[in-house]
């Protein structure tokens, strides 16, 4: 249930509650419910972004998670991780990775969330303009103050992964401890070179959509009975029409196991190579409750053939450039 958080001591749970959801598809008082009963059953990571809310306002998110922490009263029973990089504002400065916005950004979640520190302070995306000099020293100073436990990265490719370790041992710094990036069974594209590059630097790998937002969670079956939502928009609709043949099969495959579907893509995904946990989004206690089955949850060898068949991997399979060389 609790792996390392990356290259830290500390110990994670290997489902964090992700939050991207909330006040939108998933009302506060649910939401609030929602992280009751993700930390009752062990889960005890939440994980935001100062962007997430903007449904209502950019920063609602934290906001409210701020207020769940206040009314528990147990800040130390969750690790908070949020983000930093995203437009925040209309400013030609209020966004990206320079020292000004991640200092000034990191102060406003401190506000938000009602805490002295973030337990894990993730780079939401890449910042190509600015120089990992500049990035490294607002994040030392961060953590220096005691205002950041631990640093992260989103959506890197592996040689910004790279590039970050490499700039982080000149300094002295401990550096990125993990890398939360798109990966399930239908988007393999980070076992090129994400997850190597993880691995090779230490880094814990947390997924993020682990389900394609709902595509891999009986999507097919859900829009005939009239009963998807989340399958039915967004990431999972754009990729539906193109990859409706596997997903068919997929469910098909489901059926004959006896398998739920989500359980399932949720089970492939934490027993892959380099794959530290999942970043879960549930709309309600059902969908958490369904996640923390998949935990337990073990696919046999001929199920994983079958599964590979359907959603095969990228090129030749494995990891970059040999992937490429089938």
């Amino acid at each position: 249930m609790y792996v390392p958080l990356g290259r830290s001591a500390t110990r994670v749970s290997r489902l964090w509650l992700g939050t991207v959801n909330f006040s939108g598809r998933v009302p506060d008082d649910e939401a609030r419910r929602l992280m009751d009963a993700a930390v009752d059953r062990g889960v005890n990571c939440v994980d935001t972004a100062d962007i997430y809310g903007w449904r209502v306002h950019k920063g609602h998110t934290e906001e409210l998670v701020g207020r769940w922490l206040s009314r528990r009263g147990r800040r130390d029973d969750v690790l908070v991780a949020t983000k930093v990089g995203e437009p925040m504002g209309e400013g030609v400065n209020d966004r990206g990775l320079s020292a000004r916005h991640i200092i000034a950004s990191c102060e406003a979640s401190l506000r938000r969330l009602g805490v002295d520190h973030i337990d894990l302070y993730q780079l939401h995306r890449m910042d190509r303009s600015a120089r990992w000099e500049e990035v490294w020293q607002a994040l030392d100073q961060l953590v220096a103050s005691g205002k950041v436990r631990y640093v992260g990265s989103s959506n890197f490719a592996g040689w910004h992964i790279a590039g970050a370790q490499e700039h982080a041992a000149r300094r002295g710094s401990l550096g990125l401890v993990t890398e939360q990036c798109l990966y399930n069974l239908a988007v393999r594209h980070a076992e090129l070179e994400v997850l190597p590059a993880a691995r090779s630097y230490g880094l814990g790998v947390f997924a993020w959509s682990p389900l394609h937002g709902g595509m891999l969670g009986g999507a097919l079956r859900k829009l005939a009975e009239g009963t998807a939502v989340k399958s039915a928009q967004g990431r999972a609709q754009r990729m539906l029409p193109r990859l409706r043949e596997s997903v068919e099969r997929y469910e098909r495959f489901c059926a004959d196991a006896g398998l739920d579907p989500a359980e399932a893509a949720l089970s492939w995904l934490l027993s892959r190579p380099g794959i530290s946990g999942a970043v879960i989004g549930p709309r309600d206690t059902g969908q958490l409750d369904s996640a923390m089955r998949a935990l337990e949850l073990e696919l046999g060898e001929r199920e994983h053939e079958e599964l590979a068949a359907v959603f095969p991997p990228v090129g030749a399979g494995g990891e970059a450039p040999e992937a490429w060389q089938g």
